[in-house]
């Protein structure tokens, strides 16, 4: 199930969404944000629906800093965490919003093999003390400025975002040039993001979006009672380092069964050695998918505010993080509090590890190859 392979990608709606009558085209609009310590000037990116979401977007790490969707009350509320200014990204951001690669998740020991050679890559994270390679190391995609380029079309707006990523940063292999772009639409509240990629050596690639949403509005103190469902019947179990085991262990009789709605909080506590590995839920699912294109991965309901928010993604795999590692310490847009679980993550992805782990879907891309992949967060109540 290579991810290389020519996806089609669905734009149907569904009535569950919110259709507001649109007063005109979808903008995007560009302002200055801020300069780097070296002078690079950074830029941010706002695209507006007339349907009622705005998201604005910076070529600093093709980070989402805010994401307005509207409510059954008319209102609008930015879901996503995150910070006001660029200083607060470069110098303390947990990835808010950002793109990640090469390599989303993790990779064990930050060593893997690829046609006979070892690779190894920068060790920036050690859960339980076991070092290993996150997110793309060191500096990663999400600590990049992309060339951007905003986009206007008749239904949609958006921001393209590119960078080359050249042979053995962060100790890849091959110069890999990566596309990514992302949509809003006039008549619905959607974030359509799109992947793209090609290289001139054979290099994994496993990229992802890690905005932390909370449906009741950033700042808000808890996402335990969102009400989850994951159309997973089967998750990749970890060790201590959060490292996958290489099993595919079925969901049903663990308190990784969202297959019908649970509230995050309502098992998180269970004295289950998977949860204690993560801290709580720091997983990986095994999508249940019929083909190719764009399927449902899930679902996710706020009771309080009403917002609802689902996941369609090309990719087999979905994270699901639960905000375990926030404490507090950290403060954001309008003064906000990042308490302890007060945003969760739900990464697109293939599996975590895969360049180390031969029974999971292959991450490789090639030469003539192209990385293909979408997801879209769409919200409604």
């Amino acid at each position: 199930m290579k991810k290389m392979v020519c996806l089609l990608c669905s734009t149907v709606l569904f009535a569950l969404f919110s259709v507001c009558s649109s007063t005109g085209p979808c903008t995007v609009a560009v302002q200055p944000w801020g300069t780097l310590d070296d002078g690079t000037v950074v830029s941010l990116y706002t695209l507006k629906s007339p349907a009622g979401m705005e998201a604005a977007v910076t070529d600093y790490g093709g980070t989402v800093v805010s994401l307005l969707v509207p409510g059954p009350a008319g209102d609008r509320t930015d879901v996503v965490l995150g910070f006001s200014d660029l200083e607060s990204y470069v110098r303390r951001s947990p990835y808010f919003g950002a793109i990640i690669g090469r390599y989303g998740n993790r990779i064990a020991n930050g060593r893997f093999t690829l046609d006979g050679k070892v690779f190894t890559l920068a060790c920036n994270n050690s859960p339980g003390g076991r070092p290993c390679h996150l997110h793309g190391g060191v500096k990663g995609f999400d600590k990049r400025v992309w060339d951007a380029e905003p986009l206007q079309e008749h239904n949609r707006a958006g921001v393209r975002l590119t960078y080359c990523s050249k042979d053995g940063e962060e100790g890849y292999p091959g110069n890999l040039r990566v596309t990514v772009t992302y949509w809003v639409y006039t008549r619905n509240s959607r974030l359509r993001i799109e992947y793209e990629a090609a290289t001139d050596a054979a290099t994994p690639v496993n990229l992802t979006h890690h905005s932390y949403f909370n449906l009741q509005g950033q700042g808000s103190p808890s996402i335990l009672g969102h009400e989850l469902r994951i159309n997973a019947q089967a998750f990749t179990p970890v060790d201590s380092g959060l490292i996958p085991l290489g099993e595919i262990r079925p969901v049903a009789g663990t308190p990784f069964d969202f297959r019908a709605p649970h509230t995050i909080g309502e098992r998180i506590d269970d004295p289950s050695e998977q949860l204690a590995c993560g801290e709580g839920y720091d997983h990986n699912f095994v999508l249940d998918r019929r083909g190719p294109g764009l399927a449902r991965a899930a679902v996710v309901r706020d009771p309080e505010s009403g917002r609802r928010m689902e996941v369609w993604t090309t990719e087999p795999g979905l994270q699901f993080y639960s905000g375990n590692f926030l404490d507090g310490s950290l403060r954001g847009k309008g003064g906000a509090v990042y308490l302890h679980r007060s945003g969760f993550c739900l990464e697109t992805q293939h599996f975590p590890d895969s360049p180390n782990q031969p029974g999971f879907p292959d991450t490789v891309l090639r030469p003539g190859e192209t990385y293909r992949s979408v997801t879209e967060y769409r919200f409604g109540y």
